[in-house]
């Protein structure tokens, strides 16, 4: 394959992580652009590719027919050249309990501008630190794709906790030729607030402590409307994961009819009531900057608002080095102008002129 016309990323930009690579990818198979991705997450120890990223890129490479370099563990650098997005039924193991969702990141976009219909089984971890839930990307980025014309389903077979994941998550597309813009711009307050507290190979318990601990500190700060529904789940149950684990999500929905996430992960020596706690508490801070978009959606939604037809507008309630970085390597690789009115770690407005990029059939290639 010859390396003439790649775009070359630094991955060592901004966040300096695997989100890098992860857009990067993702937009390659879109937009059918050759990439290379060099000092591959530079700003993590250990740096480099790791099992979870590993996976998402042959995903991707998959469903894109692409020729790629640099896949081994370790890898500092990856270079990517697609050749068509052309569909079919797919799955991938992280092997590890790396994210599922994060995976899905980076395969979604390929998924939703494919030939033809996709059907994708992922395997590893479900809920996870320092990634979006199964809750969050289904209850949350969702509903806003499908605004924007997505056709996507998603389902949780089994759930996936560290160490040895093996949790299942089903995605599902049908081709999308466009992408309409979006604005979520309106706040006018909160209608309510709803939310799941899950555990596995737990006591019962735990996930009633957690509901109450959050609702109770919701209630303290004027949220009375809260309704936590209970997930518990042990060894005889189809969704049951392999190892224990707990968590709780919170969903407050919009006047307007947004949904504003923020959840917390049980921690062994954590008491179930602290990660109620830690739940209530984040979303009370999102819900006080009174914007429609939290703070991980408006990272999420920046790759899609590129790619969309026409100009897109979303507030969010906290701007990230993660948005920001997401926003560097979109505006390099595809031309999309955006614009940030908004300091770090506060409340802002994004702004993006996205390219209208537009389904590849077959005979167009």
């Amino acid at each position: 394959m010859s390396e003439r016309h790649l775009t070359d990323l630094d991955g060592s930009v901004g966040e300096g992580g695997g989100q890098i690579l992860r857009v990067a990818i993702a937009l390659s198979a879109v937009l059918l652009k050759p990439v290379r991705i060099y000092n591959v997450r530079a700003k993590r120890s250990p740096p480099g590719l790791r099992p979870q990223h590993l996976t998402a890129v042959k995903a991707v490479a998959w469903l894109a027919d692409a020729e790629v370099k640099g896949l081994s563990v370790g890898s500092s650098e990856v270079i990517f050249f697609p050749r068509r997005l052309k569909g079919g039924k797919m799955t991938f193991d992280a092997g590890t309990a790396g994210s599922t969702t994060l995976i899905l990141q980076s395969l979604m976009p390929a998924m939703a501008f494919a030939e033809e219909r996709v059907e994708a089984e992922i395997r590893g971890g479900t809920n996870n630190p320092m990634a979006p839930t199964f809750e969050y990307l289904s209850y949350v980025l969702l509903p806003v794709l499908r605004n924007m014309g997505c056709s996507f389903s998603l389902d949780l077979l089994r759930r996936g906790f560290y160490p040895r994941g093996q949790g299942i998550v089903r995605a599902v597309s049908e081709p999308v030729d466009y992408l309409r813009p979006i604005k979520l711009t309106e706040f006018s307050g909160v209608e309510k607030i709803s939310g799941i507290s899950y555990s596995c190979r737990l006591p019962g318990h735990i996930a009633e402590r957690m509901a109450k601990s959050a609702s109770r500190f919701l209630s303290e700060n004027g949220y009375e409307n809260t309704d936590i529904s209970l997930e518990v789940l042990q060894q005889n149950a189809a969704k049951c994961s392999v190892d224990p684990g707990c968590g709780i999500i919170l969903f407050a929905r919009t006047k307007e009819g947004h949904i504003i996430a923020s959840d917390s992960l049980g921690r062994l020596g954590v008491p179930a009531e602290k990660v109620g706690e830690e739940a209530a508490a984040d979303l009370v801070k999102q819900l006080n900057a009174k914007a429609p978009v939290d703070k991980h959606l408006g990272d999420q939604l920046v790759i899609w608002v590129a790619i969309a037809k026409g100009y897109s507008e979303y507030r969010v309630t906290e701007l990230t080095l993660h948005t920001l970085t997401s926003i560097e390597v979109c505006e390099k690789m595809t031309g999309a102008e955006f614009t940030v009115n908004g300091s770090l770690g506060e409340p802002c407005r994004i702004s993006c002129k996205g390219i209208g990029l537009m389904r590849k059939t077959g005979e167009e290639r």
